[in-house]
């Protein structure tokens, strides 16, 4: 078998199925660690939640899903496809458009039966340590050590993929003067499950993605109060137009005496502050001794959001990048490790990458983005495009549209009204 390589794939959610199908497909042999007792990852609901609601005591259980029991995708079920395994050509039990977190674990459970994939897995197994060695020959290679039911075991791979994910680690709005001496209770929406905890609270939820917009709407229903804090300059202050319950609020000032107050002039008396603030990367086995780095969500160096130069084509990332069409992102991503590490695709030198990330930080910082959204790529498909282009694939015009269209939805309708403005050219049975 020419050029086949021994490959470990951490985790087995979309990142993962995707990755070992594409290496699987390249003729690897494929070892696939999920630390769960099922595949699916973030899409496989777990009602169980930290013993720290914050998400920082080292020491806790850690709980890997995210998913509160209501939560629909963001994205129309047709953006959620694999370039041969179509979504919206699946009849499941949701007829709407944006489908509920069943039905996208549905969709997962056949693409891993549809491709074979099952086989791959090793459940219940936690990788511990991914060490990069190098052997008599100059050859890198990478130790893995994992452990499954309390039994450890040490393997040694030519490549390994990193998919664990990227919606475990709480990041928490530590910034705000006072937060770390509120006497109150304070949870991280990686704990949120149901809205029955907050009945007759007044709760001020911090964010302003679909989190904190699905989050504090639910908890409306139930609570005394809900006061919505963003940290964008052109929020608008005013009471919500659905809820008599929630006003939305500039950022928090400070917390002072208890009380929560908002650069809007606003304070208050809370109950309950509720963390919709995404987070962190963390990659707590992967030791490069310091060739790789996390800052403000920022892993780099990465060339493409994917390789690090000094290691690639070995040691690869797939689903790093945020705000974006996720599914094609990683089947694309996935496709181009796969044929690189089959010498089908040819990487530019060790330099070459590096100047290019170089240029990307620049560029970045001209435009005043951030460093904890360096990996947001927003909904736009030159990404998708340069990354199919790769390995010799064009995305086809129909999606493309697809995805253009949606963008555009997104932009002239809002937040509130993307998803009726699609399903109006697109059509569905319901909608989000």
């Amino acid at each position: 078998m020419a050029n086949s390589l021994k490959i470990a794939v951490i985790g087995a959610g979309v990142s993962g199925l995707t990755a070992a199908r594409e290496l699987q497909t390249e003729s690897h042999q494929v070892v696939v660690f999920e630390k769960s007792h099922r595949l699916g990852g973030t899409w496989a609901y777990d009602p169980r939640t930290e013993s720290d609601p914050l998400g920082t005591d080292p020491n806790r259980d850690v709980v890997h899903g995210s998913l509160y029991i209501s939560l629909t995708t963001n994205l129309p079920r047709h953006l959620m496809s694999f370039t041969d395994f179509k979504f919206d050509e699946k009849v499941y039990d949701d007829p709407r458009m944006c489908p509920g977190h069943e039905e996208v674990l549905k969709f997962l459970e056949d693409f891993a039966d549809r491709f074979k994939l099952s086989e791959l897995i090793r459940l219940n197994t936690v990788v511990r340590r991914v060490e990069v060695v190098v052997v008599d020959s100059g050859v890198t290679k990478f130790v893995v050590e994992s452990e499954t039911s309390g039994v450890s075991s040490v393997e040694v791979f030519d490549a390994v993929v990193v998919c664990n994910g990227h919606n475990t680690q709480p990041r928490l709005a530590t910034d705000i003067p006072g937060i770390e001496t509120w006497s109150k209770k304070q949870i991280h929406s990686h704990n949120y499950r149901e809205p029955e905890s907050f009945r007759d609270q007044i709760v001020v939820v911090i964010g302003s993605g679909p989190s904190a917009t699905d989050i504090s709407r639910e908890i409306a229903t139930v609570a005394k109060e809900v006061h919505v804090s963003s940290r964008s300059p052109d929020v608008k202050v005013a009471k919500s137009e659905k809820f008599n319950n929630m006003w939305q609020h500039s950022k928090i000032n400070c917390i002072k005496d208890d009380n929560v107050i908002f650069e809007d002039g606003f304070s208050l008396d809370a109950d309950i502050i509720c963390h919709c603030t995404g987070y962190q990367l963390h990659f707590p086995f992967l030791k490069t001794n310091g060739i790789i780095s996390i800052q403000d969500k920022r892993i780099g160096p990465l060339y493409k959001h994917v390789f690090p130069p000094q290691l690639a084509p070995n040691l690869s990332f797939v689903g790093i990048p945020e705000e974006s069409f996720t599914f094609p992102i990683i089947e694309c991503q996935s496709r181009w490790i796969a044929q690189t590490l089959s010498h089908k695709v040819f990487l530019p030198s060790e330099n070459e990458m590096l100047l290019d990330i170089e240029r990307y930080y620049e560029e970045l910082n001209e435009k005043g983005v951030p460093e904890h959204r360096t990996h947001y790529i927003g909904f736009q498909t030159s990404y998708i495009d340069w990354m199919f282009d790769q390995t010799g694939m064009a995305l086809e015009k129909s999606l493309k549209d697809m995805f253009e269209y949606f963008n555009h939805c997104l932009i002239s309708a809002g937040v509130d009204g993307y998803v009726d403005a699609f399903s109006r050219k697109y059509g569905s049975t319901g909608s989000c």
